[in-house]
């Protein structure tokens, strides 16, 4: 039995539309979205913003119910046994909310405590593993209005595994965060399986699923286009070479220019600043730089250069597909 399911989960948001005539108006977030997490699994749902990862996930964690579909977690529906699903599970999403900042970390965690019915005897020992474990020994005592960013996602770590719940859900953990900080909040996140638990991230990073997960399921526009491992997934581009070109003055029609060429499977563009990147998938082996550099016409070209496919190359190829 999976640990965590989703079958045919479907949401629908009912909003109003226009200044002077109101009018309903129905958004569907969800779309039928179907996986299941194995036991001691690291899952991730990977997606843009807007694509239905956090309304799934809360919809798993029984803080919105589904219009149709079901899902379970540990074998319990997450309607009909929704405070039991509560009692089991831990959940851990980005930003600054969520925490008391007039009182300390330990006193966070101690009134967490409290709310879970974590046996008082237990509760100094608990939080101080807790404490350890993500890295804030000595910083305790202050209070958390005075903690960064990181240090804020780390005690929101720690509050979500304060009754040590077998089941953990994180909702866009590294959000914000300065690398090295979230660097260390991976590494944290790694050292949940190993603890035995079972975990389902939501992120719109791919290197971030790329290094942690165990299996993916890629959501967009509030379907799954794809699912399987990360190496799985990048198999779908892996007789492809990614050609990069860094360009100024790139146009739609030059784009579309590149697009027409022989070969050619998608053409992405990254801005920055005011250069843009051009990143063309094409067939491996396919030596079509000059061809490329032809059709830009009078772009500025800069630096060129090919490489291997990499797991957002995959995803930009999943969502071309699904729109075509």
């Amino acid at each position: 039995m999976a640990v965590i399911e989703a079958l045919g989960l479907r949401r629908v948001y009912r909003t109003f539309t226009g200044a002077v005539r109101r009018r309903s108006l129905e958004v569907e977030a969800v779309k039928g979205v179907d996986f299941a997490v194995q036991e001691g699994e690291l899952f991730g749902l990977l997606g843009p913003n807007g694509a239905g990862k956090t309304t799934t996930i809360k919809m798993l964690i029984t803080l919105l119910i589904p219009t149709s579909g079901s899902a379970r977690v540990l074998g319990l529906d997450v309607v009909k046994d929704a405070q039991q699903v509560r009692e089991r599970i831990g959940y851990v999403f980005g930003g600054d909310r969520g925490l008391y900042e007039r009182l300390s970390a330990y006193d966070n965690l101690r009134y967490f405590a409290e709310l879970y019915g974590v046996d008082p005897r237990q509760q100094k020992k608990r939080i101080e593993f807790l404490f350890e474990m993500v890295g804030l020994i000595g910083r305790e005592k202050e209070r958390v209005e005075g903690y960064s960013r990181g240090m804020r996602q780390r005690l929101h770590i720690a509050r979500g595994l304060i009754h040590d719940p077998p089941v953990v859900f994180l909702d866009e953990p590294t959000i914000g965060v300065d690398p090295v900080g979230a660097r260390e909040l991976r590494a944290m996140i790694s050292s949940l399986i190993d603890a035995g638990k079972t975990v389902l991230l939501t992120t719109h990073y791919m290197f971030e699923a790329d290094a942690l997960c165990d299996r993916i399921a890629v959501i967009a526009g509030g379907r799954i286009i794809g699912q399987g491992t990360p190496q799985e997934l990048k198999g779908r581009v892996a007789d492809r070479t990614v050609v990069e070109i860094e360009a100024y003055g790139v146009d739609e029609e030059a784009v579309d220019r590149l697009r027409s060429v022989d070969g050619v499977a998608s053409v992405t563009v990254e801005d920055h600043d005011q250069m843009q990147k051009l990143l063309v998938q094409s067939a491996l082996g396919a030596e079509l730089t000059p061809a490329l550099l032809s059709r830009l016409g009078e772009v500025k070209v800069g630096r060129i250069g090919a490489r291997e496919p990499t797991l957002e190359d995959a995803y930009v190829a999943m969502v071309q597909e699904e729109g075509s």
